[in-house]
């Protein structure tokens, strides 16, 4: 009875077997289909789809990230200070014992620019959505690692500045800008010999707002392309992937 049982019991042994390594066998077809998908060259499509994901994900946190107190003013590589023409303004006030007055103006033009900063993200949006496959592809596999922020410069700067600079302006007067700035001039003028002046602090913060947040932009847009981690999907993957191919 035993001895009739055993080629049964094999054959459903072999069947168990079969089904077991086709479903392993299915398994790593799949997983092999995924990478291949993930590092195979992407369409044009995906080139355009991948691309502005990742710039509407870099804009939106550059945009957010400036917009939080100290987001100027404590960021050392865009801190917008005196402007140039104005800095012996500023050595004056100083030798003059007049320090928190001067650190006032710093501190309260950055707040302004803190206050105009959030205003960015949707014409950067708008700005991506525009952008043609051809914008794209050039983006991506130009030799320029600033490439994106450059497109934006070219068609997001006027926007930005119409944008930003009623917000400067009226930023300036809420934060106590430009009555700190008055008291500045007000008394450098008051210095005998010296050369009266008193440079346009709206246009002088609106630009130093807008060049701020171009170098934060740019920074995001090298972290992805150096960076495999900040690659935080399969189409990013697969698309900066390809990019890293061919350069």
């Amino acid at each position: 009875m035993i001895k009739e049982l055993v080629p049964s019991t094999l054959i459903r042994i072999g069947f168990l077997t079969t089904i077991v390594l086709f479903l392993n066998s299915c398994d790593v077809l799949s997983q092999a289909t995924d990478i291949l998908g993930q590092t195979g060259n992407p369409t044009n499509q995906e080139i355009n789809l991948g691309l502005k994901q990742a710039l509407e994900v870099g804009t939106s946190s550059s945009s957010e990230r400036l917009s939080m107190q100290d987001g100027y003013f404590g960021n050392l590589a865009i801190k917008i200070l005196f402007p140039a023409e104005a800095q012996k303004v500023e050595r004056t006030m100083r030798n003059l014992g007049l320090n928190s007055l001067a650190d006032n103006v710093i501190l309260s033009i950055n707040r302004a620019a803190e206050n105009a900063a959030m205003e960015a993200k949707p014409i950067f949006i708008s700005a991506i959505k525009d952008m043609s496959i051809a914008d794209a592809s050039k983006i991506l596999l130009g030799k320029d690692k600033e490439a994106a922020t450059q497109y934006f410069k070219r068609v997001t700067s006027n926007q930005l500045h119409d944008k930003f600079k009623p917000i400067i302006v009226s930023s300036l007067s809420k934060v106590g800008a430009t009555k700190y700035w008055g008291d500045v001039i007000t008394r450098y003028n008051q210095v005998p010999f010296v050369s009266k002046v008193n440079p346009d602090l709206q246009e002088y913060v609106t630009q130093k707002a807008m060049e701020g947040l171009f170098v934060e932009i740019a920074k995001e847009e090298l972290k992805i392309r150096e960076n495999v981690n900040a690659r935080g999907s399969s189409l990013l993957q697969k698309v900066f992937g390809y990019a890293d191919r061919n350069k």
